[in-house]
């Protein structure tokens, strides 16, 4: 009987092993995170399971966290914040890496100027850095408004540029796509494809665009005639297409004549290498007042950015040089004075 007593308690003690060692196996999915990540879809539902047929067990939006509890192939199992869980499949979802280089940016980048606004032409993502194959997070409906602080530039994937007429020897390159640095409306910061955003150009000035892109377009002040206050502007243009090695390489300031009562180009400015963001402030000059101030930003031929200031005392503008400054003739007005002394 004793004999028989330990077997069986030795019996109870290896079931008792083998039902504590399945208890992981078990319990897999139902309360241990394996890790936390979240929505980059606008909408999306959880399923009870993975399968043919199957009952919704919740809906989750864009941005939401989730507790993943398991995998399987394309879906993966998880709980959202009030407790629900489900399956929801593995393209709908980031890394907690991902999201956390979106905040990055947003802190980053939160204080930056805004160099021009805009609407979204379609539904647009909003990407992690310039790329249409890298990871994105929030989907911007259509019309949405974005405030553009930055330019940047991408490869298109899968497509190469043809070759330029009268240089057959040269080879193929690849095609370049600009991309801006945005701002959406709920401060969510990213990169946007260009060609997806219209700026808000004001329609005064935009009839003056000449065959040349807007990029950036702001407000320097007012004037007043007769009963109403009319806006001034800087915008600064390129050529119509992707890929420039500048941000811009034009400046127009769009002043209000008020004995005409329409706009004129005050000041053009060309062939800058130009580079954003662009300040736009205000400063005081003694005897000629508090005046609109803009300073830009260009590669020198050596490839440093330097800065410009530049004042508007309406109609004209003039270069605020630094202490030590030479000005320097620029070269549409020198090729000007020689034309005019050869005739």
């Amino acid at each position: 009987m004793k004999l028989s007593r330990q077997v069986q308690l030795r019996k109870t003690g290896w079931a008792l092993l083998f039902a504590l060692a399945l208890l992981p196996a078990c319990g897999r999915g139902r309360g241990r995170t394996l890790e936390v990540m979240y929505v980059s879809a606008p909408q999306a539902f959880l399923r009870d399971r993975v399968a043919a047929v199957y009952n919704k067990t919740a809906t989750v939006k864009n941005g939401d966290r989730l507790d993943v509890l398991d995998r399987e192939k394309r879906f993966v199992k998880v709980r959202t914040s009030t407790g629900i869980e489900g399956w929801i499949e593995q393209r709908y979802l980031i890394t907690q890496q991902v999201f956390d280089h979106f905040q990055s940016l947003t802190k980053d980048h939160q204080n930056d100027p805004i160099q021009a606004t805009g609407s979204t032409r379609n539904d647009t993502n909003l990407h992690i850095e310039p790329g249409r194959d890298t990871d994105h997070l929030y989907l911007l409906p259509a019309a949405s408004k974005v405030s553009v602080l930055a330019r940047g530039m991408a490869e298109r994937s899968g497509v190469v540029a043809p070759p330029s007429p009268g240089k057959r020897d040269k080879a193929p390159g690849p095609v370049m796509e600009d991309w801006w640095l945005a701002r959406d409306a709920q401060g969510h910061v990213g990169w946007l494809l260009a060609r997806m955003v219209d700026l808000d150009v004001p329609l005064e000035i935009a009839q003056y665009a000449e065959g040349q892109r807007f990029v950036a377009f702001f407000k320097l002040n007012d004037v007043q005639d007769e009963d109403k206050k009319v806006p001034q502007y800087l915008a600064l243009l390129t050529e119509p297409k992707d890929g420039q090695p500048f941000d811009f390489d034009k400046v127009h300031v769009f002043t209000w004549n008020v004995k005409r009562h329409r706009y004129e180009t005050a000041y053009r400015e060309r062939n800058l290498n130009g580079v954003l963001p662009v300040t736009v402030t205000h400063e005081d000059f003694g005897k000629e007042g508090d005046l609109p101030v803009f300073i830009l930003r260009v590669k020198d031929d050596s490839g440093n950015v330097v800065e410009r200031k530049y004042k508007l005392n309406t109609p004209m503008v003039r270069r605020v040089l630094a202490p030590g400054e030479v000005p320097a003739k620029p070269a549409a007005a020198a090729k000007g004075k020689r034309r005019k002394r050869r005739e």
